[in-house]
């Protein structure tokens, strides 16, 4: 159990981080600058919080009122950090092995052994980093880490440096080396929703130094709860009320003189919603005759076509909606026979 609560200023920006995590993934996501790396730098004793506390398994590594600050090679806390940060001048196990100092050779030995098997870099004991790829040098960044046997793994953009077309192979290739042989807390940094979404398990979602919105990856996609943490998930529809009542089970909201009904929320919020949101992928396209609750008749404003799905926006009376889709539905969206319907149960309330 990994336990955050601190302040940290610098300059004109100061990050208030409350949180606590258990065992898996924890995505960290968020705009740049928005305290995602400080975060990790506190936790690992690179930069002193202001005050507060970061507690480990019950044991503080800081904490200002008891005037505790662990340096950071007493923390056990491996970090990965965006460029790998590898010794050009030592190979791969030395690299390794550089935490490991003060073990017996044999020890050393067996431990680089082991863990190059775990991290499939049997075979390039010798190469130096400058001889690698960028997935092996991230292999061996994550090797040197776990061999220290950690109880925190903090990840900071571990596949920004990374071309494109190898990032999934190597996405999938961490996952199964964590899963399998780490059972701690693990922190990943990412700026990317879709690279969050596949690799955590829970996620917390970072606004100008505060967290808005912590949870279980599903719950915090599906359901954002307010503007920044809908921005922050990529939703494409952010549509301010006009005017909100009620009728019965369902909220009645206006927007851009378009009536759309969404369910009242279980927990009512003392504030007013101050806007509704659905995701782009989930808005549908249906056949005319449809006459269910949130069906609307559009107007086709422009397609932008991808390599497997486009971006349609149109427009409903004045209120403007992108949908996306896959491309063998573009023929179907362009017939002034079809409707567009607003799941009901795929609307979201937003603060703001």
């Amino acid at each position: 159990m990994l336990k955050v609560s601190i302040t940290k200023k610098i300059h004109h920006f100061q990050l208030n981080s409350q949180f606590e995590v258990s065992e898996g993934i924890t995505g960290i996501i968020g705009p740049s600058g928005c305290g995602k790396s400080m975060t990790l730098q506190c936790i690992a004793g690179l930069q002193t919080p202001d005050y507060g506390e970061i507690i480990v398994g019950g044991q503080p590594l800081f904490h200002s009122s008891k005037k505790v600050n662990k340096k950071t090679k007493s923390r056990n806390i491996g970090y990965v950090f965006q460029h790998y940060a590898l010794f050009p001048h030592l190979t791969v196990q030395q690299n390794i092995a550089y935490g490991l100092k003060g073990l017996e050779k044999q020890v050393i030995k067996q431990k680089v052994r082991t863990i190059l098997e775990k991290v499939q870099l049997v075979g390039y004991e010798d190469r130096f980093p400058g001889e690698l790829s960028g997935g092996q040098q991230q292999r061996v960044a994550l090797a040197r880490t776990l061999v220290t046997e950690p109880d925190i793994l903090l990840l900071d953009e571990p596949f920004s440096a990374l071309d494109h077309h190898v990032k999934h192979i190597l996405e999938v290739e961490l996952l199964q080396i964590i899963k399998q042989h780490f059972t701690g807390v693990v922190l990943l940094v990412t700026h990317n929703m879709e690279e969050a979404y596949r690799l955590c398990d829970h996620l917390l979602l970072y606004y100008e130094g505060k967290i808005v919105q912590a949870g279980t990856k599903d719950d915090v996609f599906k359901k954002p709860k307010n503007i920044p943490a809908a921005n922050i998930i990529g939703c494409k529809n952010i549509l301010p009320i006009d005017q909100i009542s009620e009728d019965g089970h369902s909220l009645i909201c206006t927007i851009q003189n378009t009536t759309i009904h969404t369910a009242k929320p279980i927990v009512e919020n003392e504030v007013s919603p101050y806007a509704l949101g659905i995701h782009a992928e989930n808005i549908q396209f249906v056949s005319e005759n449809d006459s269910s609750i949130n069906t609307f008749s559009y107007k086709l404003v422009g397609i932008v076509t991808g390599i497997h799905q486009s971006n349609v926006t149109i427009q409903i009376n004045n209120l403007i909606l992108h949908v996306t889709i896959s491309n063998k539905q573009i023929a179907n969206v362009s017939r002034e026979t079809m409707k567009v319907k607003i799941p009901i149960e795929d609307l979201f309330l937003l603060d703001k």
